[in-house]
């Protein structure tokens, strides 16, 4: 029997790593959130309440832009004994400049952050 080869000719597609995606709204609506007190630390729980973002969507920002040197991150020691130390994050100097300059690219290109447009509710701290 006389055995027959199949070639597959196989194009793959060549990604450049260093390319980064558009931010999300809600990276930009919290992004923004942090511009308005770069220095001030922030409770992911109180983000989550002002920006009305979820947890699953929230959190998952938070550490891709701490992972990216963008925040800077500290846990609270728990004020009662037995849970878990509180998160805080801010802005890293590096991230003040990208923040500034992520927000402003969107404005300019008309993709504003959802809580500058209007869309995400911000609340009150005390709501």
């Amino acid at each position: 029997m006389q055995e027959v080869w199949r070639r597959k000719l196989y194009i793959c597609r060549v990604i450049d790593m260093s390319r980064q995606r558009k931010a999300s709204p809600q990276t930009l609506a919290l992004l923004s959130h942090f511009l308005q007190e770069p220095t001030a630390w922030h409770y992911g729980y109180d983000l989550a309440r002002t920006l009305d973002l979820r947890s699953g969507t929230l959190y998952p920002i938070l550490a891709r832009l701490s992972d990216r040197g963008l925040l800077q991150q500290q846990d609270e020691p728990p004020s009662i004994a037995g849970r878990p130390p509180r998160r805080l994050y801010r802005l890293s100097g590096e991230g003040a400049v990208e923040a500034a300059r992520l927000v402003e690219q969107a404005r300019a290109s008309r993709v504003a952050p959802r809580s500058v447009t209007g869309g995400l509710r911000a609340r009150t701290a005390g709501a």
